[in-house]
């Protein structure tokens, strides 16, 4: 008797795993991105380009989104260039108005938005003694508000539509505090906890929320990133970890992945093996966790002078003290991505 339950226990479990495979597969292949409109914050460069990239690719038409207009021009060339349909919006992404404004004209151009993705976003790293209001209050703003009013925005259309698809980028760092990254992780968590909070009401209107949280990810955003405290060393060990292969993910790689995860209309989707293994160790062993990353801590650069250390600076500002290979794929990145800052670029 113990032997047939164990059998029939078995099966049940061979039979629901069998059925949620066969749904997951039947939701790819019935959302084709051809012919569908994607809006991408922080599209002009990094990992929006690599999106956009790959949805004109696959058929699509995409809406850019990013502040800086010259950004978006190279973007426009290179996605034109690849015979993608696309349209850029210069948008401040803390203005209501110009989201507004962003998504009508996206409406108007292309009849719909099919797919968001909550894209954009500033890192600045550092120590917590240089880190001020101003600096938490500008990441939620473009973490968390951002995606918030675009949301609210486009599910409204969505609905006429019959559904669609919400992508919202957080980070490895939403789900885990990273020392020297506070203002960076507090956003994040604010976005995962959003995301995935208005999951399960939106899927009764079809609209399918996926809540990305990548690790590392070789974009080529290292140089576009901020740092306080010792400017130097701060990038130094930002850009290392960016570029080191065993612990960063292809930018391309990631892009594809983030977009099966979309068209199945997959919760949740944590990328490198190292994030899902710091992700899956936090939940099992929060206290050892705690007691590593105090231990990472020590090991990150000191406060610097408070006058010097306040400062921002990008990467791109700050003097190399890791050596080339150590950043190559990184660098490599940079180019391939219009990461490259205004100098450079010209």
């Amino acid at each position: 008797m113990s032997n047939m339950n164990s059998r029939f226990l078995l099966l049940a479990v061979a039979l629901v795993f069998a059925a949620w495979l066969t749904l997951r597969i039947i939701r790819t292949l019935h959302f084709s991105l051809r012919n569908k409109v994607a809006l991408i914050t922080g599209g002009s460069r990094g990992l929006g380009l690599v999106l956009a990239r790959q949805i004109c690719a696959a058929g699509g038409k995409v809406a850019l989104l990013a502040r800086d207009n010259e950004e978006l021009i190279r973007a426009k060339t290179d996605l034109a260039g690849r015979g993608g349909r696309v349209i850029t919006i210069q948008c401040d992404l803390l203005d209501s108005e110009q989201i507004q404004s962003a998504i009508r004209q996206t409406i108007d151009r292309f009849g719909k938005i099919d797919i968001l993705i909550n894209n954009a976003g500033i890192i600045e790293v550092g120590p917590l003694e240089h880190m001020t209001r101003e600096d938490f209050e500008r990441s939620m703003a473009v973490h968390f508000w951002a995606p918030y009013a675009l949301i609210s925005e486009v599910v409204p259309e969505m609905r006429t539509w019959g559904g669609g698809r919400i992508v919202n980028i957080s980070s490895i760092a939403g789900k885990i505090a990273v020392p020297h990254l506070a203002a960076y992780s507090v956003s994040k968590f604010a976005l995962t906890g959003f995301s995935d909070a208005i999951r399960a009401e939106l899927a009764l209107d079809k609209i399918y929320v996926t809540t990305v949280a990548p690790g590392m990810m070789r974009t080529g955003s290292h140089v576009n990133a901020k740092f306080k405290g010792r400017h130097d060393s701060e990038f130094a060990w930002f850009a290392a970890s960016a570029g080191a292969p065993l612990i960063s993910m292809n930018a391309e790689r990631a892009g594809r992945k983030i977009l099966a995860a979309c068209r199945r209309g997959q919760p949740s989707l944590t990328l490198t093996y190292a994030a899902r293994t710091a992700v899956l160790g936090n939940a099992l062993f929060p206290n050892l966790t705690g007691y590593g990353m105090k231990i990472v801590n020590c090991f990150l650069p000191k406060a610097a002078d408070k006058n010097e250390g306040d400062e921002s600076r990008t990467g791109s500002e700050t003097r190399r003290l890791v050596p080339a290979w150590m950043t190559r794929l990184a660098d490599r990145a940079t180019l391939r991505n219009n990461e490259m800052p205004p100098r450079i670029a010209k």
